[in-house]
C-alpha cells in the first residue's frame, strides 16, 4: 500500500487536481439559467452554498455531471477534465436573451484535494484561496482553489501540516471502495438520474428544467430496469469494464473494478438489474 493511499483511508492526503474544468458564470441571471439546466436546485442558493447536479438532454440522459459552488458574483462551475468542453458549450446553448457571461479559468487557477479522515482537524491559514466541500474520493475532505501561482505555497502550507501527496490511483481505489461514481467510467451519457442512486443532484420540489419531464415520468413509475451499485467480489483479480455477471442472481455488468488493499477483495461498481 502507497503512503498516499494510507493516507488517504487513515490521515490527510492532498490531490493535484489542476486537470478538472473550472468555468465561472456572471451576470444577472447567471443563477436563472443554471435552476434552468441543471437537475438540483440553484436559483436559493446564496453565497457560500454548493451543490451536486446534472446537466441532462431533453430525453433525460445525464450529458454531464458537476459541482456548483455560489460565491459574491458568480458560480464556480467544477466539472470532469473531458467535460470542460462539452459543459461550457452545453451552458452557451441556452443563454439566449439571459444576461450570462462564462469564463473558462481552468489555466489561471489551481484545484486541490484535501481528503482523508483526519482532514476536519486541519487549521488552513487565511489566504487567497476558496474551500468547498467537493471530494472525489468519498472520503471526508474539502477542495481548495487558488489562483495558479499560489498553488506551491499552499501544497507547502499542506504538507507542513502533515498532509501526504497521494496519486490519482491512490484516489482510484478509494473512490471504488467507497462506491463512489465517476462519470465516463460509471456514469455515461445514455445514464438516467434514478440509475445512478445519486439523487443529492436532482431537486424534485424546483419546478421546470431540462430533462426534467424523463425524471418525472420514473418518479411516477416508481422504478428503473437497473441501477449502479458497490458489489464485492471474490477472488483476487479485478474483472475488466463491461464484464457481464451474476450479483445475487441478478443480472450485472461492471463499470469500474479494483482489488481492495483494505478489504482484501475485489471491490467493483457494475449496473446490476433491479430485483
Amino acid at each position: 500500500m502507497s503512503e498516499g493511499y494510507d493516507a488517504l483511508r487513515q490521515g490527510a492526503a492532498w490531490l493535484d487536481l489542476d486537470a478538472r474544468g473550472r468555468i465561472l458564470a456572471r451576470g444577472r441571471d447567471r443563477a436563472r439559467l443554471l435552476h434552468a439546466i441543471t437537475s438540483n436546485e440553484v436559483k436559493k442558493m446564496v453565497p457560500g452554498d454548493s451543490c451536486y447536479a446534472f446537466l441532462l438532454s431533453p430525453q433525460g440522459r445525464i450529458q454531464a455531471d458537476l459541482h456548483l459552488l455560489c460565491l459574491a458574483d458568480h458560480f464556480l462551475i467544477d466539472t470532469e477534465p473531458e467535460l470542460r468542453e462539452k459543459v461550457h458549450q452545453h451552458i452557451r446553448r441556452y443563454i439566449i436573451a439571459d444576461q450570462v457571461e462564462l469564463e473558462d479559468v481552468t489555466a489561471q487557477t489551481a484545484s486541490i484535494g484535501v481528503e482523508g479522515p483526519s482532514t476536519a482537524d486541519l487549521q488552513l491559514p487565511a489566504g487567497d484561496h476558496t474551500v468547498a466541500p467537493f471530494t472525489i474520493t468519498g472520503q471526508p475532505g474539502f477542495r481548495l482553489y487558488c489562483p495558479a501561482e499560489s498553488k506551491a505555497a499552499l501544497v507547502q502550507t499542506l504538507e507542513s501540516m502533515g498532509v501526504k501527496p497521494a496519486t490519482a490511483a491512490d484516489a482510484r481505489l478509494v473512490r471504488i471502495e467507497n462506491g463512489k461514481p465517476l462519470y465516463g467510467e460509471d456514469i455515461r451519457e445514455t445514464t438516467l438520474p434514478q440509475e445512478t442512486q445519486q439523487m443529492q443532484a436532482v431537486s424534485f420540489n424546483k419546478g421546470c428544467y431540462l430533462g426534467q419531464e424523463i425524471v418525472e415520468r420514473i418518479r411516477a413509475q416508481g422504478r428503473v430496469n437497473k441501477k449502479l451499485e458497490r458489489v464485492e467480489l471474490e477472488g483476487s483479480q479485478p474483472p475488466a469494464s463491461g464484464t457481464k455477471l451474476q450479483v445475487e442472481g441478478r443480472d450485472a455488468e461492471i463499470t469500474s473494478a479494483i482489488y481492495s488493499p483494505h478489504f482484501g477483495k475485489v471491490i467493483a461498481m457494475a449496473y446490476v438489474r433491479a430485483a
